[in-house]
């Protein structure tokens, strides 16, 4: 009875041992086996067996890739400043061995690394360059954590500066000098406007002005051709006068006609001087019966010249009792000085 009991305990002894040396690696994780305190191998995923006492599991790893997000460092730029910043370090682990005996503490000397790495980079910067060149730390920090840590077993796939916080005093500096930028752009943006609204102005002034300009030169053009058009179509008729005159032969007391009523036009009182032609009485003799007859001499009434009225004197010496024919000759010579008159 108690032989079969021993044999039960080591029956389940055994099968607890063996349940022991069987592992089961998950997905994206490595087993680093020690055989006798020696580095034996790295098991991946999958089914695993180990020998009981001789092997054992030194590390679990995992593949995966991690994210270290660091506490903010105090770092002082090239011109003195201390500010602090906040950066995230993404790793993963490429080979398992070297992650296992490369370093005691893999994850706090990638930390320390990291903050020593951005101290010196910082202080080569001055502080406007590090606000403004987060892209290229980022850059420097990357291939310098990369190839630090190789040998730890460890890959540095990214690095992302989080926060940068300057002191209180420099963050006022900073708004100010932020804002007399802002308010600089701002003039100069109204200045611009400004410009451009005058120059537009003038613009268009200029255009118009040159418009106007144009419309009267038009205007003037349109007058001179209207008053050239004008001129031709009366000399034309005036041409187209003379040729039917000429085609019609006219007779030469027609043409007799026409000077009398040229000379009647001229004659009209209105003017203050007037240029008789040389052969005037030869046209005035042969015409004036012809003139009586149309009455053309009386058509236009002439003003005659006020003339102030004579006074006769009494001839002492003329005898009280006269003729009835000496009183006839005198009425007659005073009829005739009247007509001469007239006729001046």
């Amino acid at each position: 009875m108690a032989h079969n009991i021993v044999t039960l305990i080591l029956v389940l002894l055994v099968i607890f041992l063996l349940f022991k040396c069987i592992y089961i690696v998950p997905q994206s994780h490595v087993y680093v086996i020690e055989r006798l305190g020696k580095w034996h191998a790295t098991w991946e995923a999958g089914l695993r067996f180990k020998i009981p006492i001789i092997d054992r599991v030194a590390r679990k790893i995992s593949l995966k890739e991690q994210v270290l997000d660091f506490p903010p460092q105090s770092v002082i730029t090239k011109d003195n400043v201390s500010i602090s910043i906040d950066s995230v370090v993404f790793c993963k682990v490429f080979d398992a061995k070297a992650f296992t005996y490369g370093i005691e503490n893999p994850m706090a000397g990638l930390q320390n690394l990291s903050a020593t790495t951005l101290r010196n980079i910082i202080g080569e910067m001055e502080l406007d360059q590090t606000l403004t060149s987060r892209e290229q730390i980022n850059s420097k920090m990357e291939a310098i954590l990369d190839e630090a840590t190789d040998p730890w077993g460890i890959k540095v796939t990214r690095v992302e500066i989080k926060n940068i916080e300057p002191p209180a005093e420099i963050e006022e500096v900073m708004t100010k000098q932020m804002r007399a930028e802002r308010e600089r752009r701002q003039t100069v943006l109204e200045a611009q406007a400004h410009k451009e609204a005058v120059v537009s102005r003038a613009e268009g002034d200029k255009q118009a002005k040159i418009l106007a300009a144009e419309a009267d030169r038009d205007a003037q053009v349109a007058l001179a051709q209207g008053k050239a058009e004008s001129i031709r179509l009366v000399y034309e008729a005036e041409s187209q006068g003379l040729s039917m005159l000429n085609e019609a032969d006219p007779q030469d007391s027609v043409l007799k006609l026409k000077g009398l009523e040229a000379l009647r036009d001229v004659a009209d009182g209105q003017a203050t001087k007037i240029y008789m032609p040389t052969d005037m009485a030869g046209i005035v003799s042969s015409l004036g019966v012809a003139g009586e007859a149309l009455g053309i001499g009386d058509s236009t009434s002439i003003k005659p010249a006020e003339k102030k009225a004579k006074t006769k004197i009494a001839d002492p010496c003329e005898e009280d009792h006269k003729s009835e024919v000496s009183k006839g000759a005198m009425e007659t010579h005073d009829e005739i000085e009247e007509r001469l008159d007239e006729l001046k």
